[in-house]
């Protein structure tokens, strides 16, 4: 690959913008994948923490998982649910638990495969070890700004 600059011209490159960069054309590729598959990004992470889920969860559960994700916020996810509820891949019940039918089970199998082919491209000659030292850097860079990520 040929870069932006040299090593020395990069160390002096701004962070803020280098990650807005990545985060813009990650998001972009992702929704731009999953509406060709027929749904969002955040309806995706809907059914995501549904399938991975030994049990049904409520909506309360899920939306504390997924509210802060790239400033969703509750009224867009709730909107998000319902629509993943409306598409009849998740059922809710009277006791407001939400569970993936078997046409949300099939959709998030073929979402999963393809989340499985974006992150293939996104890692394409990244060692595992660059990618860790990427992560970890940018957590770090997160924590000297007195920033917060979703884990915190």
């Amino acid at each position: 690959m040929e870069y932006s600059h040299s090593d020395t011209e990069l160390i002096k490159q701004p962070i803020g913008y280098w990650s807005w960069a990545a985060y813009k054309a990650v998001v972009t590729r992702t929704r731009g994948a999953l509406a060709e598959l027929g749904t969002t990004q955040p309806q995706w992470w809907v059914l995501a923490q549904l399938a991975r889920a030994e049990e049904p969860r409520t909506r309360d559960d899920v939306s504390a998982v997924l509210r802060d994700y790239l400033d969703t916020g509750q009224e867009a996810l709730d909107a998000d649910i319902d629509a993943t509820v409306a598409r009849g891949w998740v059922t809710e019940s009277a006791g407001g638990r939400l569970d993936l039918t078997p046409e949300g089970r099939a959709f998030y199998d073929k979402a999963a495969a393809l989340q499985d082919e974006l992150w293939a491209e996104r890692h394409a000659d990244i060692s595992d070890e660059e990618y860790l030292t990427t992560l970890k850097v940018l957590q770090r860079v997160i924590r000297n700004t007195g920033g917060r990520a979703w884990h915190h």
